[in-house]
C-alpha cells in the first residue's frame, strides 16, 4: 500500500498504543480497504488533530 496523509492508528491513540498493536491496526486496514474507510478515517482524523489526543 503507498502511505497516505492519515492512518487508523492516528486516529486510535497515536502515541499511546504500542507498537504492535500498530502493526495490527495497518494489517487489518489493508484487508479491509474501502473508500467508505478512508472517508472515515479523514474525518475523525481533523477532531483527533486539533485535540492533540494521543500525541506525546
Amino acid at each position: 500500500m503507498r502511505p497516505g496523509l492519515t492512518c487508523i492508528w492516528q486516529i486510535s491513540g497515536r502515541s499511546n498504543l504500542p507498537f504492535h498493536k500498530w502493526l495490527e491496526l495497518d494489517l487489518a486496514y489493508i484487508e479491509n480497504w474501502s473508500l467508505g474507510l478512508d472517508l472515515k478515517i479523514l474525518l475523525k482524523t481533523i477532531p483527533t488533530v486539533l485535540k492533540g489526543s494521543g500525541a506525546v
